[in-house]
């Protein structure tokens, strides 16, 4: 994991994704590719037709450049290896178009105080088109403690296990790191062989075995989270399909909206 790919767009949640990046581009040792998009909302052009929508591209494009000029400067001075991109269009289009060679994608859930971009779109494409780990960051989060305490979600699906995999790099740096399954006797793959499965990396996971009785998932992952003092969670992404999700809710949709710390998800 050493290829960190960042979305940047002058949002309400470009600081946190742009912190998150560059904790993990240190932690890991990595390299840091800032993919630079300028997006129009799509429904513009049904409103304002093809002269309004000129002139908001114009201005999207006036406030990326102004953007794109102050933070490759900082990105100077904070001396991390990286390499910048400038693209237009759809965002998730834009980041998976770029991300071929990436390890990992920084992005953020659901934005608290914007509206667009659309993030939780965006985080949900992404994990579920890219083939790439996805890390969605609250738009609040100043930093990601890479040493700091690490949960993972665990329903022996196969995408706990793809999210699992990728993730090793980073656990490996986390103080501690708790395996919780949520005991409803679906699981196929306990998670002590989860557990057993990082041992071989050298990471060495507490299993925590919760009941889900009147209790959802994000409830319970949530409680954990806060217990443990959490850095960031580790999960599987749209084990369901997305728009089965949509409709009745699910824990990818749920976490996407509203997770307290920083998410990786896998497809």
């Amino acid at each position: 994991m050493k290829n960190i790919l960042v979305l940047v767009h002058d949002d309400e949640g470009q600081e946190a994704r742009l912190q998150v990046a560059l904790d993990l581009v240190r932690g890991l040792g990595g390299h840091l590719t800032c993919v630079d998009v300028v997006a129009v909302p799509l429904f513009v052009g049904d409103y304002l037709g093809a002269g309004g929508d000129a002139l908001l591209l114009a201005d999207e494009q006036q406030r990326e450049s102004r953007n794109a000029i102050a933070l490759k400067s900082r990105l100077v001075q904070e001396d991390v290896p990286h390499d910048w991109r400038d693209a237009t269009g759809d965002p998730a289009s834009c980041v998976r178009a770029a991300a071929k060679l990436a390890d990992l994608i920084v992005v953020n859930r659901r934005l608290d105080e914007g509206w667009y971009p659309d993030m939780t779109g965006i985080a949900g494409d992404l994990v579920l088109k890219s083939r790439k780990p996805v890390m969605a960051v609250p738009e609040t989060a100043n930093r990601l403690d890479v040493s700091g305490h690490a949960v993972v979600a665990w329903d022996g699906s196969d995408s706990a296990e793809a999210a699992l995999r990728a993730a090793v790099p980073l656990l490996a740096l986390a103080a501690s790191v708790t395996v919780v399954q949520i005991d409803d006797g679906s699981v196929s793959v306990p998670a002590t062989e989860a557990a057993e499965y990082l041992a071989r990396h050298d990471i060495h996971a507490e299993v925590q075995i919760e009941t889900g009785k009147r209790r959802t998932v994000a409830d319970i992952l949530a409680t954990v989270l806060r217990s443990r003092d959490a850095a960031y969670l580790v999960m599987g992404g749209f084990d369901r399909a997305r728009w089965v999700e949509s409709l009745f809710g699910g824990v990818t949709a749920t976490m996407l909206k509203g997770c307290p710390v920083p998410v990786l998800m896998a497809h």
